[in-house]
């Protein structure tokens, strides 16, 4: 059997609504045809160059990616630029682009989720609730039961980001019973893990200010990286989706990257800069 892009999109809409993506968000087929028919489908975080030689490499035509390779109107297609170098390229290679961002930010199971759950955290529910699906929204809070102590909190959060460090605005608490956390950039949400109750936030690009709040607050925010906090959705989704092809009878290989690293080096002052 056939599949096509708009097959693909189908599936999609039900691990991920795309009604779930917030207004201002750019998500769906950003190039290519809905008609097109799929070889194989590569499944990453951010649309890269270096993605996109993988996908060809391995002879897939399909590239789904969390964040979005347009997310706002383009005033030229400069092809000496990052952007329009993957442009150009896609097209000429009749590569398909499709992006699942805020929607499966919020999406049962979607990034936030699978963070949670990958820590050990039981009784979650959103930390900003989303108005059109139960149980969506932005991040999540929940608990660990019977709480941990600060060092094998670090201990998990290491393991599960798979990072040699983060930083982190205010001292952790002796016991750790409460924990708010939201993949991605979620500095505008300490406010609401406070407000919940929650003894420790972790997100990622949290703000100077909203750290000397913390600080001020006696509150505890983990700044775990863009990348580090949202990487574990990449193996869900390739995996939700390809249980969804094989309950529809759809033979499409659907891949994991395997060539996509954190964009930052960690460097302690005993490293040689290299």
């Amino acid at each position: 059997m056939i599949t096509r892009i708009r097959n693909i999109i189908s599936l999609l809409d039900h691990i991920a609504p795309f009604k779930l993506a917030e207004a201002w968000d750019n998500v769906g087929l950003l190039v290519g045809h809905p008609e097109a028919e799929i070889t194989g489908i590569l499944v990453g975080l951010d649309p890269a160059v270096s993605l996109l030689d993988e996908a060809i490499a391995q002879g897939s035509n399909t590239i789904i990616t969390h964040h979005p390779l347009i997310f706002r109107p383009l005033p030229a297609i400069n092809t000496a630029a990052p952007i329009g170098r993957f442009l150009e390229k896609a097209l000429a290679h009749r590569i398909q682009i499709i992006a699942c961002h805020t929607n499966l930010d919020s999406a049962c199971g979607g990034v936030s989720d699978i963070l949670a759950h990958s820590l050990g955290l039981a009784d979650v529910e959103p930390l900003s609730a989303g108005a059109t699906l139960p149980g969506t929204g932005i991040g999540r809070i929940g608990n660990f039961a019977g709480g941990l102590d600060p060092q094998l909190f670090l201990e998990r959060v290491f393991s599960v980001l798979d990072i040699p460090s983060v930083q982190r605005a205010g001292l952790l608490p002796d016991r750790i019973f409460r924990l708010a956390l939201c993949g991605g950039s979620g500095s505008d949400f300490a406010e609401a893990a406070f407000a919940m109750g929650a003894d420790v936030y972790l997100s990622a690009e949290i703000k100077h200010s909203t750290a000397r709040w913390a600080q001020d607050c006696g509150f505890c925010i983990i700044d775990g990286t863009h990348y580090a906090t949202e990487k574990p959705v990449v193996r869900y989704l390739a995996t939700q989706l390809q249980r969804a092809t094989e309950a529809e009878n759809l033979d499409i290989p659907i891949r994991e990257t395997t060539t996509e690293a954190h964009p930052f080096i960690f460097h302690s002052h005993r490293d040689t800069l290299r």
